[in-house]
């Protein structure tokens, strides 16, 4: 966090500022919930769907075929996780997800460090990482397969893939939007290029950053779900690919719900970063949970 930043944040003119000098006629404020009603605000719209789901289905409007209840989804879940196999390819997943992260997640914060900083870096890496990053990823898994087989290695690698892209991106876009101000500011008090990344360039980049992460982890998943449809002996794709043989859509809704559920815990997360470490900063502070 930088106190510099946060004090220019604040004290920048605004146009809400520049309004409220203006003649014009006043307004009630509008009365927003609180955290916490927003947060119950945000899963009405899941809840009401799942219960429009319930009764469709139980009133015969839905197939157990084709959609089956989210009761019989539940006791799906319960009965695979009472036998341990749901665990078991939830955690597999889960470690892929993180180790691929991991990687992909260093790879794109250094690349886009490099280029957010240098035109020269710009010119030698960023047309090439634009290359790769258009190729579709169904497009380059034989290749993947043909470099690593079907092991660990071919999955992780496609999630670090696909997670290296957000992240750069969103850094080199973070480091070039910082305020010119600032960078001067910091100058004319004498700061020296090190301290000026660390207290300037970098939390002025740190929402954007952040972003890239959100992003980064819904890609995350998605990485993961094409890489566990090929040869792989665990996880929940493959969970998902071994009920599609034998007609089990419950098992497939399952597999899908909690791809969401991840999905709605990942992004939680990054919120909660969001709001600790850019606490300074009077968009991130206020966020509902």
């Amino acid at each position: 966090m930088s106190e510099i930043v946060a004090d220019h944040i604040q004290h920048a003119p605004s146009a809400t500022s520049a309004h409220a000098r203006s003649p014009t006629i006043s307004r009630r404020p509008a009365t927003l919930p609180g955290r916490h009603g927003l947060l119950a605000l945000s899963w009405a719209a899941p809840v009401l769907l799942v219960v429009a789901w319930e009764i469709l289905a139980q009133s015969g409007w839905l197939s157990p075929q084709v959609l089956p209840a989210p009761s019989k989804v539940l006791r799906t879940a319960i009965k695979l996780a009472g036998s341990g196999s749901l665990g078991t390819d939830l955690g597999v997943s889960l470690l892929r997800a993180a180790a691929g992260f991991a990687i992909g997640g260093s790879i794109g914060f250094l690349l886009g460090i490099l280029v957010g900083f240098s035109r020269l870096a710009e010119a030698l890496i960023d047309r090439s990482v634009q290359m790769v990053r258009a190729i579709p990823f169904l497009a380059l898994l034989p290749l993947v397969i043909v470099w690593f087989g079907v092991g660990e290695a071919e999955k992780i690698f496609l999630v670090s893939l696909g997670v290296a892209f957000p992240i750069y991106i969103n850094t080199t876009l973070g480091i070039r939007q910082v305020d010119p101000k600032l960078v001067e500011l910091g100058r004319v008090q004498g700061l020296s290029t090190v301290e000026l990344i660390r207290r300037i360039i970098l939390p002025g980049a740190l929402p954007s950053i952040l972003t890239g992460v959100r992003y980064a982890l819904a890609t995350a998943w998605l990485a993961l779900v094409v890489a566990e449809t090929i040869g792989a002996q665990s996880g929940i794709g493959f969970l998902a690919m071994d009920a599609r043989e034998f007609l089990r859509t419950d098992v497939i809704v399952l597999t899908i719900v909690i791809y969401a559920l991840i999905g709605v815990a990942a992004d939680s997360i990054a919120r909660l970063l969001e709001r600790r470490l850019l606490a300074w900063h009077p968009n991130f502070a206020r966020q509902p949970g």
